[in-house]
């Protein structure tokens, strides 16, 4: 199929969108959700979680996923109980602490990961890591309220023996990871090259955390070299593609969005900052996000651009993009996240599900992308911006959400995929991340409005949310608390700074708020024509901003440019490029304060880098 052109019409369309929203976007929600129906919508998510829960353990364990209608199962990852991993936290969650124990022991006496299996890295990192980690996390606490009493960190030795496997992906010119990994004999010879933006930039969450509980920095050092490599290699209006090879850094699809390639990599840019306190993150963030605003939003929809020019080349709303106004809300920019959810919610009102993608020119659904494989980006952003406004909207939305699921989606055994929106066929398999995130946010959203009870709202910790949906806590181990007084007046180290404390309506401790994870009632936001160089305050957590601050300034870190492009920017913009095309500069050496691992190759290889961006001793073709 050719793709699309822009054109000015098309253009156009985008900003008279609004004004015609009447004719598409449904503006007459359902009848306001009371308090007792909250409550039956909360318990009627819980028994779809058990429902789809018992039918994966009665029909399909230990494979690694579930077929709901002809109720067998599947392995899809590694084999290796992929959904019961995935589902640990939820089974705390919803306070089930039989079920729960039983679930850990039976994993630590029998999951092993010595097997060959080739592996998506980002997968394997996202589902099976980031769920053993969180489990592992409440299930030695008292605090939670679900320590198990037998419980040895089992499921902690698991994660790192798994991790340890998955290091050799890291193991490139340019620091991002392959996408595959053989778990018993490394990367492939034959392995692709090429990898997506979203699979190389969404490890620093499970691995950050791995490196603070066993006192590791190798962990969180690749991951960490990963971001650089690819933020180094982002274009000059600072927007990054959405596929890219690892030897070369050229990328391959110079597609730039906040859906499909690439989601994730905006999303852990700020978790990473709000868990671990690391300020780089943060400068990043508000870099990529203010370039996001500016070249990618069409009030209230995103589009997908080149990299390079700006130039519009897809107008489509596909349904990963619908995680952003959720992640708005952690940055604190509220007022186009509700105009953003209203617009992809209109697209569920239209079809009972978001479809793959929505073609934003013919107000269709696009061809070849009909499906809707029980995402859970659409709950999880309206769980956030009910959590942040408590506008009883969200609510209705919520319900909507569950009969479209139990209407539709429900099967014998569990809950089907659908492949086709329209027409709403089902198909007989069952992700994981039904029972990770789907459900989970539906029972949050609800038991919210009810009165929280649960570890989330209620528990000893605040928590920031995988993109799996997996609960990691902000504990002094994990998140280093102590740091976090630097942050509270941005980055000045003189009297430089603009104090905004004031208007910005933050609250002076982060643990005096209710309002989510590390973030206060927030009512600064990025203007709709911000420039992305300035270092605008965009979350709860900073009260002033010192500007005009980069990224590079503040880090050493310069772009890389092929040799090509950086000669083509060299004459438009008739001045030298930052940063030579063989070369990544990188931050001095920093102290590190965690033990040396057994991986000697590994710390040798990236200590050389100064936990920046892994840097070849020869020039490369870029």
């Amino acid at each position: 199929m050719t793709a699309l052109k822009p054109s000015l019409p098309m253009l156009s369309f985008f900003l008279l969108l609004s004004l015609y929203s009447n004719t598409f976007i449904h503006t007459a929600l359902a009848d306001g959700v009371t308090p007792e129906e909250a409550k039956q919508l909360r318990d009627e998510v819980r028994e779809m979680f058990y429902h789809a829960f018992n039918g994966y353990m009665e029909h399909a364990f230990p494979l690694d996923e579930l077929r709901p209608q002809s109720c067998g199962g599947e392995d899809s990852l590694g084999g290796y109980a992929l959904t019961l991993i995935d589902s640990l936290d939820t089974l705390a969650l919803l306070g089930d602490r039989d079920r729960f124990a039983a679930s850990v022991e039976w994993i630590g006496k029998n999951l092993q990961f010595d097997i060959n299996k080739t592996v998506s890295v980002f997968e394997t990192t996202i589902r099976v890591l980031g769920g053993l980690l969180s489990a592992h996390l409440i299930a030695s606490d008292y605090a939670t309220g679900m320590k198990i009493p037998t419980y040895n960190n089992e499921l902690l030795n698991l994660a790192e023996d798994l991790a340890r496997r998955l290091l050799p992906a890291f193991d490139t010119p340019s620091g991002i990871p392959f996408g595959s990994v053989n778990l018993m004999h490394g990367v492939d010879e034959h392995e692709s090259k090429i990898t997506s933006t979203a699979g190389g930039g969404t490890l620093t969450l499970e691995f950050g955390v791995l490196s603070r509980l066993t006192k590791d920095p190798i962990f969180e050092q690749v991951t960490m070299n990963a971001v650089r490599g690819l933020w180094a290699r982002r274009s000059r209006l600072n927007l990054v593609g959405a596929h890219i090879n690892v030897f070369t850094g050229e990328w391959t699809q110079k597609d730039a969005g906040i859906g499909t390639s690439i989601d994730s990599f905006y999303e852990y840019l700020l978790k990473a900052y709000l868990l671990f306190g690391d300020e780089e993150y943060l400068f990043i963030f508000q870099e990529a996000y203010a370039a996001a605003m500016h070249y990618l939003y069409n009030d209230p929809w995103y589009v997908e651009v080149n990299m390079d020019s700006a130039a519009v080349v897809w107008p489509l709303f596909n349904s990963l993009q619908a995680f952003w106004p959720g992640l708005q809300v952690l940055a604190g920019d509220i007022d186009p996240a509700i105009r953003t959810h209203t617009a992809f919610f209109s697209v569920w009102k239209r079809y009972g599900f978001t479809p793959e993608g929505f073609n934003l020119a013919t107000l269709s659904v696009q061809h070849g992308q009909r499906s809707y494989p029980l995402r859970p980006e659409l709950m999880e952003s309206t769980y956030w911006l009910y959590k942040a406004t408590r506008d009883p909207q969200y609510l209705d939305a919520g319900r909507d959400m569950v009969a479209s699921l139990q209407y539709s989606a429900r099967c014998p055994c569990g809950f089907c995929h659908i492949s086709d929106v329209e027409f709403h066929k089902q198909e007989d398999h069952m992700e994981s991340f039904f029972l990770a995130e789907t459900v989970k946010y539906l029972w949050l959203l609800f038991d919210l409005a009810v009165g929280p009870d649960n570890l989330v709202e209620n528990g000893p910790y605040k928590y920031i949310f995988s993109t799996e949906g997996h609960l990691l806590p902000a504990t002094p181990e994990i998140s280093l608390v102590q740091e976090h007084c630097s942050y509270f007046g941005a980055y000045c180290h003189t009297g430089n700074m603009q104090n905004e404390s004031s208007a910005s309506d933050v609250a002076s401790n982060p643990q005096e708020t209710n309002d989510g994870s590390l973030y206060g009632r927030v009512r600064t936001r990025f203007p709709s024509g911000s420039t992305f160089s300035d270092s605008t305050p965009i979350s709860g957590l900073i009260k002033g901003v010192c500007p005009g601050l980069t990224h590079g300034q503040k880090f050493g870190i310069s772009y890389v440019a092929s040799s090509h492009r950086a000669q083509e920017e060299s004459r438009n913009l008739r001045k030298p490029t930052v940063a030579e095309s063989h070369s990544l500069v990188v931050v001095p050496g920093q102290t590190s304060e965690y033990s040396p691992s057994e991986n000697k190759n590994y710390h040798e290889k990236f200590s050389e880098s100064s936990v920046g961006g892994a840097v070849s001793d020869t020039p490369q073709k870029r």
